[in-house]
């Protein structure tokens, strides 16, 4: 019976501590910004947990003593309450020094985070919108200022700083496993340094509820090479490939003549809408939907034939097609890479 109590004990802690890995886990940091937020997190608990036991320990022993020694609980003992007064002093003292410690460590801990952007040489503006994520590359040569959505590649190993803000309500951008969340919020612009030590996928989340879809507002981190990131940037600056298909041909003239073009642009086309994700190279992003679904012949037509059913409230409308007309749209937008 003890070594089956022993064999659940077990398996529960191992359980518990599956939270601690993963792409979306503060606990698994992937950057210096997350190492320490982790660090500190490690640190509190364990502080927290001792201090627990000493409380615990302080209750409890004065209760077996006075049980053990038999005296009548009204009996006044004035050597014992001189003693448990100075226990008290010492206890407000030892909290009083801890809590400036902890005060200090936090202090350190931010000058940290502060000084990781300093020499960033990547700016990327994040706007936030119910429900996905705009992501604007800045440069200072207008031309090569590149504006794409829901995915955020970085140089790996390198700083980067995120200038971050929103149209619509307050938005909290997450990527546990790289850094701490920071609000978007209207008419303000926040600033988040993150740097990835090695190349990976990163996941974040909306961390601030922010309507119907908050929980399907995900985003991710691709860090890579720097060659690799700079061939992908050069990629994205392109405008959108020309159909090669009929069946593509078709879809990218009915793409122009449907309610498509007055909310989304498609550079290179006559497509210049600003009010939902660019989809000049849409196929090449892992996921659709902010995370929602990935990316897919399947998902893709799934999303345009009913958006409203993979993600109920979200704002795209929902058009009218048959399904030969669906083809043609998606044969065309799977091209876009």
């Amino acid at each position: 019976m003890r070594s089956l109590a022993s064999a659940a004990f077990a398996t529960a802690c191992l359980l518990c501590l599956q939270g601690c890995a993963g792409w979306q886990s503060a606990l698994d940091p992937k950057g210096p910004a997350a190492n320490e937020l982790a660090w500190l997190i490690w640190f509190f608990t364990g502080l927290c947990t001792l201090v627990w036991v000493l409380l615990m320990v302080t209750l409890i022993a004065p209760l077996l003593m006075r049980q053990r020694g038999g005296t009548e609980p009204l009996a006044l003992d004035i050597g014992a309450e001189r003693r448990k007064l100075r226990m008290v002093g010492a206890a407000t003292g030892l909290t009083a020094m801890i809590l400036i410690g902890l005060t200090v460590l936090s202090f350190f801990a931010n000058r940290t985070l502060a000084a990781i952007g300093s020499d960033a040489a990547l700016t990327i503006r994040v706007t936030g919108h119910q429900w996905w994520w705009e992501v604007r590359y800045e440069d200072a040569t207008p031309s090569r200022i590149l504006t794409t959505a829901n995915e955020i590649h970085i140089p790996a190993g390198e700083p980067v700083r995120l200038l971050l803000t929103s149209t619509d309500v307050i938005h909290s951008f997450w990527v546990p496993s790289l850094a701490g969340k920071l609000d978007l919020i209207p008419g303000h612009l926040n600033v988040l340094d993150i740097k990835a030590d090695r190349p990976g996928v990163y996941r974040g989340q909306c961390a601030e509820f922010c309507g119907a879809q908050h929980a399907n507002m995900g985003t991710f981190i691709i860090a890579e090479q720097r060659t690799k990131f700079d061939a992908w940037w050069n990629d994205q600056l392109k405008a959108a490939a020309a159909p090669a298909s009929e069946e593509a041909k078709a879809g990218a003239e009915l793409f122009i003549k449907r309610p498509c073009v007055m909310c989304h642009t498609i550079r290179g086309t006559p497509a210049g809408g600003r009010v939902a994700p660019d989809l000049t190279h849409i196929a090449s992003r892992q996921t659709l939907a902010a995370g929602t679904l990935t990316m897919s012949r399947g998902n893709l037509a799934a999303w345009i034939a009913d958006p409203q059913g993979a993600k109920p409230g979200v704002h795209m409308p929902m058009v009218e097609l048959d399904g030969d007309q669906l083809n043609q749209i998606v044969a065309y937008l799977e091209g876009l890479k």
